[in-house]
């Protein structure tokens, strides 16, 4: 009869080989046929193992791990039980028992491709995205047979790109179409920084090899680090079509979703997740910071409490609970944080966050001498991994100062899209802009988003691909139709942040001060606001706030007391060639005085006052910001002079800051 199984017939092997054949067809035939050889040769190894495999493909891992744990346990040095058993344990959402298994199985036979997927999914889920990197490096080379294509693999493996991006390209030139030279030609340009590149050759693999899930994976990663989120989620959808429950794709869905203000969703596909691989920390970390956003107090502390638990090294986590504002560490706490830094294991990137945990909750503690000292250590292990130039901060503002003059931007008056939806909220970190837009998100008219990187996308865009000084100077030749074309642009690629109706929306990027030239050019009829706050209060505030992402300028003294002189001096100039484009709001001055400067406010914006403004702190949206907790309550003076605490620490601050310190809140008088 059709689809039933009979006795082995022939050879074994020939039985074995028609089993192993149908896994891949039709899993249920293939447990049927181990059964059979199973009855007929009990405990035969090879039998096992298919039928082991044949449950899990069937979606019952539970019921393939006693099959298969046995034989893992006497046959440790066979490469293919090992690999079964870690891909069992990885579907069961045991991943460091399954990481173990998979290391062993590619220990054992390093040419093992499928172990090394394997490996870099389980990786992935614990968050070693350096080793999840590395694995799917090893992946590429088990791959490939050709001795051209192992040399370019070995030598990606080894980080030496040039010779790698060297022979793929020779090769390429023979075979232009070999799915696996292009991935890891994509793989390079992206590693190189060439992002542009590195999608236009995924694009092109999938043109022709449309099943290439690896490739596709790389290729929404891809797509999501260059915020082009929508279509990182078109490729998300193809891949979770044919594996809906793979843990990276739904995690990178999830963070996918976050970036789109698509919390909600976000939160369930990580609730999911962990509850089928609950031991991730990072996983439990990023679920934390998502309830965080939408003010889910109790279980976003919840969640980190889980990510420290599962790891205790993990600085990021700690930081994230300290960066709650609110949240006050216990003993146990300060002893395990001190315990993790006085080892020898912790790596640079947990010493640091540790260091600004520590300095938060010293700093609650009174012990400002000993937080200061934190907050400079994770300060400087921070800063020697980036790169800022606070001269080039400089060189664009006294390049932008040269250009936008009364006179240029007088002749292009009227140009660029005439929509006046969006109001920017400009500035430093820290400086009360999350308070700005809390109160105004709060308005019926308005909705808040978060700090969207298209005007920084668009006039990275327009600096061309190095940015060799060709910006704000590649302004001057645009002509209206560009210029309105830019503006339409903004308009279409934020769309994706709003969700109502309301006819405006906060775009509240600070470092979009350094862009006002183009937003006026662009968006004639969008508003700005200048977010201000005293200097030594905002730039220390920000010295000791360790962001996500960007804002490097924040990890030195001196750094971002120049950077905050070069903000003054730039929107000076602004305020004197475009009388009234900017309304300034001065912290301190909306401390004292919360209903006249918010009523100043909305009639700059053109909007009625609404009572509802005066009671931001009772709006329960989400805010993604590292003020999120305070705007959830009332404006309190407490904050306003926190920064003298550490005043002996900061005469560095103060020499970089210059003559703006003393001409607070005005702009000095050059």
């Amino acid at each position: 009869m059709q689809g039933q199984v009979s006795e082995p017939t022939g050879s074994l092997a020939d039985a074995l080989g028609h089993a192993m054949r149908l896994l891949s067809r039709d899993p249920d035939l293939a447990r049927e046929q181990a059964l059979a050889i199973l009855e007929a040769v009990p405990r035969h190894p090879g039998a096992t193992m298919i039928l082991a495999a044949a449950l899990r493909l069937s979606g019952d891992a539970a019921a393939a791990l006693p099959v298969i744990d046995p034989l893992s346990r006497a046959l440790p040095n066979a490469p293919d039980v090992q690999l079964e058993h870690g891909l069992v344990l990885l579907d069961l959402g045991r991943t460091q028992e399954a990481v173990a298994a998979l290391r062993r199985a590619t220990a054992l036979d390093p040419n093992l491709g499928e172990a090394w997927r394997a490996l870099s999914v389980g990786l992935t889920v614990l968050g070693d995205m350096v080793g999840a990197q590395a694995a799917g490096d090893r992946q590429v080379r088990a791959s490939v047979r050709e001795p051209a294509l192992i040399a370019a693999a070995s030598a990606l493996v080894e980080g030496r790109l040039p010779e790698a991006e060297h022979g793929l390209r020779a090769y390429l030139k023979t075979q232009p179409d070999e799915p696996a030279a292009l991935r890891m030609l994509a793989e390079v340009a992206a590693r190189l920084g060439r992002y542009e590149d590195a999608e236009r050759i995924l694009t092109q693999t999938l043109a022709f090899a449309p099943g290439f899930t690896a490739a596709r994976h790389n290729l929404a990663t891809l797509l999501y680090r260059q915020n082009k989120t929508l279509e990182a989620l078109e490729q998300l959808d193809l891949l979770q079509a044919a594996d809906p429950r793979h843990p990276a794709y739904a995690n990178l869905r999830a963070a996918a979703l976050v970036r789109i203000g698509e919390y909600e969703a976000a939160t369930a596909i990580y609730r999911d997740v962990l509850a089928r691989h609950p031991h991730q920390p990072k996983g439990w970390m990023s679920y934390g910071h998502a309830l965080k956003t939408l003010g889910r107090r109790a279980e976003c502390e919840a969640a980190y409490r889980k990510a420290v638990e599962q790891a205790p090294m993990l600085g990021e986590a700690w930081w994230s609970l300290a960066n709650l504002k609110t949240l006050r560490f216990s003993d146990d706490d300060f002893a395990v944080m001190e315990g993790q830094l006085a080892g020898e294991e912790a790596a640079d990137e947990d010493r640091l966050h540790l260091h600004y945990a520590l300095g938060k909750a010293l700093e609650d503690a009174g012990a400002y001498e000993a937080s200061f000292e934190h907050y400079a250590r994770g300060a400087a292990l921070r800063r020697a991994q980036i790169r800022y130039d606070a001269d080039e901060t400089t060189a664009h503002a006294t390049r932008s100062k040269a250009l936008f003059t009364p006179a240029f931007f007088a002749e292009r008056k009227g140009w660029g899209a005439a929509a006046p939806d969006p109001i920017f909220v400009v500035g430093l970190p820290r400086s009360g802009s999350t308070l700005i837009e809390q109160i105004l998100a709060s308005h019926s008219q308005v909705e808040g988003t978060m700090e969207l990187p298209d005007v920084i996308a668009i006039a990275k865009r327009l600096g061309g691909r190095r940015g060799e000084g060709l910006y704000p100077e590649a302004l001057a030749g645009l002509d209206a139709d560009v210029l309105r074309a830019l503006g339409e642009e903004y308009l279409e690629r934020t769309r994706v942040q709003r969700k109502t109706d309301r006819p405006f929306f906060i775009d509240k990027m600070p470092n979009n001060f350094a862009h006002a030239g183009l937003i006026h050019l662009m968006l004639p009829n969008a508003r700005i606001i200048d977010a201000r706050r005293h200097p030594l209060g905002c730039c220390f505030s920000g010295f000791k706030q360790h962001f996500a992402r960007g804002q490097t300028f924040s990890y030195g003294l001196q750094d971002i007391g120049r950077y905050y002189a070069d903000y003054v001096d730039l929107m000076a100039h602004f305020d004197a060639v475009l009388p009234g484009r900017v309304h300034r709001v001065i912290y301190e001055e909306m401390v004292e005085d919360p209903e006249g400067q918010i009523r100043r406010l909305l009639d700059h914006c053109g909007l009625p006052f609404e009572a509802a403004c005066l009671d931001f702190h009772q709006n329960d949206r989400a805010v993604r910001t590292a003020s999120s907790e305070q705007v959830r309550q009332p404006i309190f003076r407490d904050g306003v002079d926190q920064w003298r605490n550490y005043e002996p620490w900061l005469d560095p601050l103060k020499a970089a800051l210059g003559p703006v310190l003393a001409a607070y809140p005005a702009a000095p008088v050059i």
